[in-house]
């Protein structure tokens, strides 16, 4: 007489091997900064970027924009990290971006929103030549902490970009018509002298290997 073997139980071990087998497949979450030196980053610009108390310090010292890049580029990915805004110039984090060579000039690219301002919308997207693309609800805008650390995560997926301000979802948005879809992650200090900005804690979770 054959065994036979219930259904159920078949599709218990089915599902089980087909979620060991897709989480085998998620990347590990790696460090992008490893809290002594700026290894992996390539300055942008003349400003002033350094490593205080395990954290990245910038400041703007100049008339002119600053940006602190990854040596590599990515695509699809999520990004985890801190930061604190000690002036009042506003901060973003560039994704999917490109300099003119020999410059601080952005000719690809957009930023996720930093501004310790209320109302300025932290954790939007602004750029790709276009301005304003898209922003959180208005009731969203006193989710930043204006003079401590605030967590934010960053999820790119294709043309979706989801972010989280201290645990709060800013924007869940399918971008229709994206610029760069690749480029290195940057990380920006506002001109004239406002922007002073630490970072720490810098995670990434590359979805394109």
């Amino acid at each position: 007489m054959r065994a036979v073997v219930a259904p159920a139980l078949v599709l218990l071990f089915t599902t089980s091997a087909f979620a060991q087998r897709n989480q085998s497949l998620v990347p590990e979450w790696e460090s992008l900064f490893n809290g002594r030196d700026l290894a992996g980053w390539t300055e942008v610009g003349n400003e002033k970027w350094v490593v205080e108390d395990g954290a990245i310090y910038g400041e703007g010292i100049t008339e002119e924009y600053g940006y602190l890049a990854t040596e590599k580029t990515y695509r699809d990915f999520h990004l985890s990290l801190r930061f604190k805004c000690e002036a009042s110039g506003n901060s973003g984090v560039y994704l999917h971006t490109e300099f003119e060579p020999g410059t601080a000039t952005v000719t690809e690219g957009r930023q996720i929103e930093i501004d310790r301002t209320i109302g300025h919308h932290t954790g939007g997207i602004y750029g790709d030549g276009k301005g304003w693309i898209v922003w959180p609800a208005p009731e969203l805008e006193t989710v930043i902490r204006p003079d401590d650390w605030n967590d934010m995560l960053i999820k790119v997926e294709g043309n979706r970009y989801v972010t989280y301000l201290n645990g709060v979802q800013m924007i869940d948005f399918t971008y229709p018509a994206p610029g760069a879809m690749e480029g290195v992650i940057a990380l920006q200090l506002h001109s004239g002298g406002q922007g002073r900005m630490r970072f720490k804690d810098i995670w990434i979770r590359d979805l394109s290997r």
